[in-house]
């Protein structure tokens, strides 16, 4: 259900710039809870935006997330009408941040991290580790440099806070990339 909000919210932006009214029964999809929407074509990014922390019930934050991700992600220009039936999308519903000591608690493959230092800060979701394949040393690296705009060793500084997060992950594929 809730991948159907998000392709429906994003087919009518796309084609007439209006948000999608919904409304929802199903008490667990009214729960507040930070989710983020990653739209895929042919297997690459093509817009990725979410909320941490949820501000509103789950189907209005993937309603709006997934028309962000497709209008709004600065990396890419907006979603075309042509690309509407060569897109994937993935949904992460997003456990509460808690805050961890240092690296050494981090688990890649089941936590997603945010890195923040001052007015500096970045997310990676738990996928990014398996897709990637880097290391701890790297993710982390990687996350400070591309996501927080910090040095690659920002996250050995005790003054840069490190927040692990879990994620339940829906997703649709094209045929050819179901397994």
């Amino acid at each position: 259900m809730i991948l159907s909000v998000a392709r429906n919210s994003i087919e009518i932006f796309v084609k007439t710039g209006k948000v999608l009214d919904v409304s929802l029964k199903d008490a667990r999809l009214k729960e507040i809870e930070g989710a983020f929407v990653t739209i895929r074509m042919h297997g690459a990014l093509r817009g990725c935006i979410g909320n941490i922390i949820g501000q509103e019930a789950l189907y209005l934050t993937v309603r709006d997330m997934a028309i962000a991700a497709a209008s709004q992600d600065p990396r890419f220009n907006p979603l075309t009408i042509e690309e509407l039936n060569g897109i994937d999308l993935e949904i992460s519903v997003l456990s509460k941040p808690r805050r961890v000591k240092d690296a050494s608690e981090i688990q890649l493959g089941r936590d997603g991290v945010i890195v923040s230092q001052g007015n500096h800060q970045g997310v990676f979701l738990p996928q990014v580790a398996a897709d990637t394949g880097w290391s701890k040393e790297e993710f982390l690296s990687q996350l400070c440099s591309q996501k927080a705009g910090l040095p690659p060793d920002a996250w050995k500084d005790p003054g840069t806070a490190l927040y692990v997060f879990t994620a339940e992950v829906f997703f649709e594929a094209s045929d050819s990339k179901k397994p």
